[in-house]
């Protein structure tokens, strides 16, 4: 098998799931509709990302046992399912139940898959095609932004999520049958690195017992918590922040979900020079920065842009650079169950940015993010690669 039909279906599959990150196009609509308060609303997009991120961890084992194909192809169903239902939901709690929960787990179910599959099937290129694997999830938000706008105009916000859940359905399912998981053999042809990484291949139990793992999931819940604060307040930070009309601040769900996806394939590539820790310190200090700026000065449009497009594009590479570690440090072997648990530091960032904003101003939730990063930037410094078997063991695994 052409291991790029892999990267196609992977790509079909994220940019549907990274529709999600459009969630802020759907505030307003709601609020006018139900009469709902915006806290309220955004708590959807965080119990979506939280439940979505649970999901990858039993969604990563089951992969790991029956490959990625059947699993992604029930992921696709329980996220159309979830929005389909949505459409019905007359209440706070049952748009929190069908599409953060149901859907929140179609995507988890989801989106462990290509992307463990394709790293599999990529030893030689790990950073670039983690990037590329999930630059579509980053795009989503880009490409799904006019066809929501246009559907919410013309059919209303309910029927919006009715006919995105068939959306989703068809195309998640389709590029699900391009999932497959390389032959032994194909590992060892397309990989150098061969008897090394089986060397490293660590069980979720042994990669929970090193301290590095601790230390990559605090870097990845800093990461993570400020480019999913930017992204959940996107426009609400342009109309109050910087005084923008309602249509001009939308333009930012555009350029933070371009940058995103570029964000993803740069720095994943930019990874494989540099090495992994480098890139990630780079990042972490651009993001400071730039959050710090957004907490101090004050911003028009342009800046507001660029701040934001910044904030997205670093964002895209903390998604690109954790898969990459992940199998850096602990092998491929169990690479969707070992995810799967790094991942929650992401799931617990979407309930983080969102607490923090409603117990203190966004210009002071955009200052600690600041400082979170900082910190983590110094946490890089410290994380080593973990060692865990010896020679005989090595080769024993490799015959």
């Amino acid at each position: 098998m052409n291991r790029w039909f892999v990267v196609l279906g992977a790509i079909i599959i994220q940019i549907n799931l990274g529709a999600v990150y459009a969630w802020s196009l759907f505030n307003q609509p709601l609020m006018n509709k139900f009469g709902w308060a915006r806290e309220d609303v955004v708590v959807t997009f965080s119990i979506t990302i939280a439940t979505f991120a649970l999901a990858t961890i039993f969604a990563g084992r089951l992969q790991d046992k029956i490959g990625p194909r059947w699993v992604a192809t029930i992921g696709g169903v329980l996220l159309g399912l979830g929005l389909i239902l949505a459409s019905q939901a007359t209440t706070l709690f049952q748009l929190y139940f069908f599409y953060g929960v149901i859907g929140g787990i179609g995507i988890g179910m989801t989106y462990v898959c290509p992307l463990s599959a394709c790293v599999k099937w990529f030893p030689d290129k790990r950073g670039l095609i983690s990037g590329v694997a999930v630059a579509g999830f980053g795009l989503g938000g880009l490409i799904f932004k006019p066809i929501i706008e246009w559907l919410i105009e013309g059919m209303g916000v309910s029927s919006t999520f009715l006919y995105l859940g068939f959306i989703y359905l068809i195309l998640v399912v389709a590029g699900a049958q391009l999932l497959k998981n390389p032959p032994v053999e194909e590992f060892t042809r397309t990989s150098s690195k061969a008897i090394p990484e089986l060397s490293n291949n660590f069980s979720p139990k042994q990669m929970l017992g090193t301290y590095q793992f601790y230390l990559l999931w605090f870097m990845f819940l800093f990461g993570s918590m400020s480019g999913l604060m930017v992204i959940s307040f996107a426009v609400d930070i342009g109309v109050d922040i910087v005084n923008l009309d309602i249509e001009k601040a939308a333009n930012a769900v555009m350029v933070i979900a371009l940058f995103n996806a570029a964000g993803r394939i740069v720095l994943g590539r930019v990874s494989d020079t540099l090495g992994r820790m480098n890139t990630l310190m780079i990042i972490y200090g651009v993001t400071a920065l730039i959050m710090f700026y957004m907490s101090t000065e004050m911003m028009n449009y342009t800046t507001f842009l660029l701040s934001v497009s910044l904030i997205g594009f670093c964002f895209g590479g903390f998604l690109a650079l954790f898969p990459s570690v992940t199998a850096d440090y602990y092998g491929t072997r169990n690479m969707g169950s070992n995810y799967g648990l790094m991942y929650q530091a992401y799931g617990i960032s979407a309930f983080a940015g969102p607490i923090i904003v409603k117990t203190i101003p966004l210009t002071q939730a955009f200052l600690l993010s600041a400082l979170f990063c900082a910190l983590a930037l110094v946490m890089a410094k410290l994380v080593s690669v973990p060692k865990k078997k010896v020679v005989s063991e090595i080769v024993k695994q490799a015959s």
